[in-house]
């Protein structure tokens, strides 16, 4: 893998309260999305559910694409296949966040490449939960 996260980034996403577009979570309690954005809700972030059945989740109204938000979103966070991640990193960047964090096994390079170019953060084939541990958040 090229892309090399950098700690204090991570520390830094994770740390500072911001909203989190969490594309593809829904409410489907045994997916990884559904846990990690009640951590995120925990560690103070705000999340923003993207989905295609928009449903709420955790008390925050869902959307079906980002650009249906209509709002600044900080951190987009992508739980989809690595196929389908450059389309999401590509409308990360054309909404304006300022960071992407592409899920454990979610690898992209090219869509990191360009998200780095646009001026974003870029976390990759991580997940927060196992970093907050590995930073010692609680």
């Amino acid at each position: 893998m090229t892309h090399v996260n950098d700690a204090t980034v991570i520390r830094n996403l994770l740390t500072s309260p911001g909203r989190w577009a969490v594309v593809g979570l829904s409410k489907n309690k045994a997916r990884a999305a559904w846990n990690v954005s009640a951590l995120l809700q925990q560690l103070g972030h705000t999340i923003v559910p993207v989905h295609p059945s928009a449903d709420e989740v955790h008390g925050q109204r869902g959307y079906p694409s980002l650009g249906a938000i209509g709002a600044p979103i900080d951190v987009v966070d992508v739980f989809v296949h690595s196929q389908a991640a450059g389309d999401i990193v590509d409308q990360a960047i054309a909404i304006g966040a300022k960071a992407v964090w592409l899920q454990l096994d979610v690898i992209d390079e090219d869509a990191a490449a360009r998200a780095k170019a646009a001026g974003l953060d870029v976390v990759m084939d991580t997940c927060p939960s196992i970093e907050r541990r590995s930073l010692g958040l609680f």
